[in-house]
């Protein structure tokens, strides 16, 4: 019995460890935009420092390629791009292109297409969730509800796991959304109706929870967020309906709480400020919930609640302050510590992908107009803006060093960001 609690001690301590490394901050400057949100999910970047202003002139154009449409971000594997397209709603396919001419260098595609409901399908029914490079491997979410792992070389294909032949879970509504995640020696996912850990290598699945019976509800839009909360590793996990914590290594749901949304429109991925966690949804508010997993009666609890809302765009979280692109298309700073808003702008966009580095935010709007803003919870501040695509860029932007991957509608351009 020792030796088993001995096993397990040691387990815990090696994701603890694991996630400590993905969250570490500040970055060392080798990391790199390898999966939804950058090295750490949560929007920020290493390297050399911003500069105090963005004009025209200081961003040049490297290349650009045409694509088929997709909201998948697009990541970085050493000297590759990857990105995704739908081509005919019928096919998906994954590029690699060399990052310093643009040009291709592995494709591979599979079929797969569904069409989304409701207005949602206005805007287009193409592949959604950002690829996740770990290492030799790519983890790609394919609409309906698959998961396939390339060789980040070659493109070849590793393995394929179909959630709905499975885990007989159904199509869902929205096809594959979230974004996978890499801890160790599994990746995790939000599909087959639940929230599901792998073998990164194999493909096996180890165990799925949070089941919710899979349609409308089984269509998770959030991507899942490691973290340490009170001293306990977790990952946290928004559905359409609840926010919860689940042990990375047992599946064990540590916690979970209502998070009121429209329709189920809990979009964004969950940040955690001073061991607190900040989430925001379409129709239902701002949340900030104290969480303590040791306390088994009331684990967790909501220390306030905004009614300004967030939609698609996550936030970042800056000097404890959460910097939020709102449903009514406004920017806003809001107090982590009161709830209360610091200030909003007029109306500038109806989606921003944020990055972050230091005070520094660079804000990419659907429209392909770039903003570097300064984090500040005294104004509204832009330092400059330039236009870096004609179409319109609905994917999240991709910073890395100098360069920045800008994916549009029907294409992806590089620049140099001097």
């Amino acid at each position: 019995m020792d030796a088993l609690l001995l096993v397990h001690r040691d387990r815990r301590l090696v994701f603890a460890m694991a996630i400590a490394c993905l969250m570490q901050r500040p970055l060392a400057a080798s990391d790199t935009w390898h999966q939804w949100r950058g090295p750490n999910r949560d929007g920020f970047v290493a390297g050399a420092a911003w500069p105090d202003g963005l004009e025209p002139s200081r961003v040049e154009k490297q290349w650009r390629i045409d694509l088929g449409p997709s909201y998948s971000g697009p990541v970085v594997a050493g000297d590759l791009v990857i990105v995704t397209e739908t081509l005919d709603a019928a096919t998906e396919h994954v590029r690699a292109i060399d990052r310093a001419t643009g040009q291709e260098r592995w494709h591979a595609e599979w079929e797969g297409a569904l069409r989304v409901p409701f207005f949602a399908a206005s805007n287009g029914s193409w592949i959604r969730s950002t690829p996740c490079v770990d290492g030799d491997r790519v983890y790609v979410a394919g609409m309906r509800d698959t998961l396939v792992c390339l060789d980040a070389a070659t493109g070849r294909e590793r393995w394929r796991v179909d959630f709905m032949g499975a885990l007989e879970s159904p199509l869902p509504a929205f096809g594959f959304v979230s974004s996978p995640l890499v801890i160790g020696d599994h990746v995790f996912v939000q599909a087959g109706s639940g929230f599901v850990k792998l073998d990164k290598l194999t493909g096996g699945i180890v165990w799925r929870v949070l089941e919710d019976g899979g349609g409308m509800s089984g269509s998770a839009f959030s991507s899942p967020y490691p973290t340490v909360l009170g001293g306990v590793p977790q990952i946290l996990v928004q559905g359409r309906e609840e926010l919860a914590g689940v042990d990375p290594e047992k599946g064990t749901v540590l916690w979970k709480t209502p998070v009121e949304a429209f329709r189920g429109m809990n979009i964004v991925t969950p940040t955690v400020c001073a061991g607190r966690v900040f989430t925001t949804s379409y129709g239902g508010g701002s949340y900030l919930f104290a969480v303590d997993a040791a306390r088994a009666d009331k684990p967790v609890e909501q220390v306030w609640r905004n009614k300004i809302q967030g939609y698609m765009s996550t936030p970042v979280v800056i000097g404890g302050h959460a910097y939020v692109h709102l449903r009514n298309q406004r920017f806003a700073c809001l107090d982590l510590a009161t709830g209360q808003e610091a200030w909003i702008t007029k109306p500038c966009g109806r989606y921003w992908s944020l990055v972050a580095q230091g005070d520094r935010i660079l804000a990419l709007d659907e429209t392909g107009d770039l903003r570097l803003i300064r984090a500040t919870p005294e104004k509204y501040d832009l330092l400059g803006s330039a236009k870096v695509a004609a179409e319109e860029s609905w994917a999240h932007l991709a910073v890395e060093g100098e360069q920045l991957l800008v994916r549009d509608l029907k294409g992806l351009s590089a620049y140099r960001w001097r």
